[in-house]
């Protein structure tokens, strides 16, 4: 062990990575999912690595703690952690190296924590199993460990399980049972990818300050371009296995030179999209004057823009706005306590036709809310909607069935939001089964043409979800939300869970079909740069109520509420000056 502190000392790197080459076995043979991959990293460095899905990271990540699925091996090369080759090391050893010398955080929070046991007891699990706490002074600790990753009231905390934790204080838990152990290494696989850009920041910085007081090297796993280079020092840049670029964060980021690194850099709204790419997604219809739709912020209402003279002989003009809300509130009941839940305020906005309001805000925020009342999900406790002049909440009987055919959902999770059992053709032929929407061969000819709207080949239609990427999937779903050929989609976060190459093709996607059939979105996200390239209008909610609402451009070159310019401040990467 002296000799590796030596090497250490004389300037050696803390893990070293040197052509290593990753092989699952299946079915069809094996597949080389990672090939030739060399890396360094210093102990206190930051290093990202950065690629789509399925270009390797996490199999690299997962090849050197030695957390490979049953049917990988690494296949040749060499990972040296402090000198020690860990590549055909005994389990024992690597045993003791995870959680006490290399911390994992893993992307997803719900199914990496124990569903059914305290986050305290989970914590308290990993100290006692590396001897780090005794039964005397374990919760003391796991308190400690709760708190300095950033999460108040911890010793509360410590008693709840994790379906009593937002997201982000799920994300949370899992950095205090990473770095329990305070380890050298902390490997973090998309730590933050479905927080919103305050919580994220916060998480990042929590991060950031523990790296730097301890030492702690941290080798970050994103797809996000932005973070990757606010926050690391240097980038590795992934594409089928191997590595095609490497350095200096802002040297990569800002003169990619590789054809992959710059179509990555040039797909990511976090980067380059919103600065140099804002006439992407501009329509004809946008080239008019946008009305005035927040005067001042405290009048948390979209008005309408002054009415011009009727067009001669028409009696009934079609309306402005194909969504009209006024005042909702919902408040709930909380089980166990004399005092209500208010998540919704006195919110009102409108959706012109044919365009994309967006609302954005931190979780907990109301604008999920608020998407779920439209969709007439839950219903208001105070306010109305008015879609297409008629109030929603007296559409009874064929009123509402023909309400729920005009306006469609696109939910967040694409792997949660499709039957596995369905095959594609059957997911997308469901709404139209549902409402008997022609014969069965004229809705087997609608399936195939929505397959083609969505780009998506028409050998998909036999496959089922679990064949398919997380784009496929979320293009299935928006060909089901198109099956019915609705007026208004609610977008709930469609894209946050998607790499930005996906992420790129999913809401040029969206907009395309916009220009074609008129829809009108209404976009849910915590994502401003996407926000900012998919939406005409933005309405900010915090805490249940909309502080400002604008147009797009005003809203993210003049913002007027102090939240909003927080939440602007807090997009990663927004300093950058990118060329692409």
């Amino acid at each position: 062990m002296a000799r590796t502190h030596e090497r250490l000392a004389a300037g050696a790197p803390l893990l070293q990575v040197r052509d290593i080459a990753v092989e699952f076995q299946t079915i069809d043979g094996p597949v080389h999912a990672v090939e030739g991959v060399d890396l360094d990293l210093a102990a206190g460095e930051t290093l990202a690595i950065v690629g789509e899905s399925g270009s390797g990271k996490s199999t690299t990540a997962m090849a050197i703690i030695g957390l490979l699925p049953g049917n990988g091996k690494v296949t040749q090369g060499s990972i040296l952690f402090e000198g020690e080759n860990l590549v055909g090391a005994p389990e024992s050893v690597l045993r003791t190296i995870r959680g006490r010398s290399i911390g994992l955080v893993p992307q997803d929070p719900m199914s990496n924590l124990n569903p059914v046991a305290r986050i305290g007891s989970q914590i308290a699990e990993t100290l006692l199993a590396h001897g780090l706490a005794t039964r005397r002074d374990v919760d003391r600790k796991v308190v400690e460990t709760l708190a300095a990753a950033g999460l108040p009231d911890a010793a509360d905390r410590a008693r709840q399980y994790p379906h009593e934790f937002s997201g982000g204080m799920r994300q949370r838990a899992l950095i205090a049972i990473g770095l329990a152990c305070d380890p050298k290494l902390l490997i973090a696989d998309e730590p933050t990818s479905a927080l919103d850009v305050t919580v994220q920041k916060t998480i990042l910085d929590q991060l950031e300050r523990m790296t730097s007081e301890r030492g702690t090297a941290v080798m970050l796993i994103t797809h996000d371009l932005g973070l990757a280079a606010e926050r690391a020092s240097r980038v590795v840049v992934m594409n089928r296995g191997r590595i095609v670029e490497q350095g200096p964060a802002r040297q990569i980021l800002e003169d990619p030179q590789h054809p992959y690194t710059q179509a990555l850099v040039k797909a990511a709204p976090s980067v380059a999209a919103v600065r140099l790419r804002p006439e992407v997604f501009r329509t004809a219809s946008s080239e008019a004057p946008k009305p005035d739709i927040a005067p001042a912020p405290s009048a948390r209402v979209i008005e309408r823009p002054a009415a011009g003279a009727e067009p001669a002989g028409q009696e009934e003009p079609t309306p402005d706005y194909i969504v009209e809300a006024e005042g909702l509130t919902k408040v709930y009941k909380v089980r166990g306590s004399k005092e209500d839940f208010t998540a919704v305020q006195d919110v009102s906005f409108v959706i012109p036709r044919g365009e994309t309001v967006a609302i954005v805000g931190e979780s907990g925020s109301g604008k999920t809310t608020t998407a779920r009342m439209m969709l007439k999900v839950v219903e208001p406790t105070a306010g109305t909607i008015r879609f297409d002049g008629q109030d929603v909440a007296s559409l009874k009987g064929a009123a509402l069935k023909r309400f729920r055919q005009r306006v469609q959902p696109i939910f967040q999770d694409p792997y949660s939001s499709l039957n596995p059992m369905f095959s594609i053709e059957r997911i997308i032929s469901e709404p139209l089964d549902f409402y008997k929407r022609g014969s069965s061969k004229e809705r087997a000819a609608r399936v195939r043409q929505l397959l083609d709207d969505v780009a998506l080949p028409e050998s998909m239609l036999r496959r089922y979800p679990s064949e398919l990427s997380g784009g496929q999937r979320q293009r299935v779903a928006i060909a089901r939300a198109l099956a019915l050929s609705p007026d208004l989609i609610v977008c709930d976060e469609p894209v946050s869970a998607l790499d930005v190459l996906v992420q790129d093709q999913v809401l040029t996607l969206l907009r395309d079909l916009q220009r074609e059939y008129g829809l009108s979105y209404l976009f849910i996200s915590h994502d401003l740069a996407v926000v900012r390239l998919i939406s005409d209008y933005v309405c900010v909610m915090k805490d249940g109520q909309l502080v400002e609402a604008a147009s797009s451009e005003e809203i993210f070159t003049n913002p007027r509420d102090p939240y909003t310019r927080r939440l602007l401040a807090s997009i990663p990467g927004n300093e950058l000056d990118i060329a692409v």
